[in-house]
């Protein structure tokens, strides 16, 4: 009998976008969300994050379109 243990990986890629319709709103919808879900985080939730109210305000008033670079990729 072999001993050795082997781990699956849990690691998966990135998903690659395709730039179709559905792949864009779909980004579109995930900035959207994550944005809101920010801005009604609690202070202290804030606080476990490292991030400060006004960080957080700032963040979620961007528009859905303002997105770091690399997520247009």
């Amino acid at each position: 009998m072999n001993n050795i243990t082997t781990h699956s990986a849990c690691s998966v890629a990135p998903r690659t976008r395709s730039h179709t319709l559905a792949s864009r709103l779909m980004a579109v919808l995930d900035v959207w969300r994550s944005r809101h879900h920010l801005s009604r985080l609690e202070p202290h939730m804030l606080n476990d994050l490292g991030i400060s109210e006004s960080q957080a305000r700032k963040e979620a008033k961007r528009p859905i379109w303002d997105v770091p670079a690399h997520w247009i990729q």
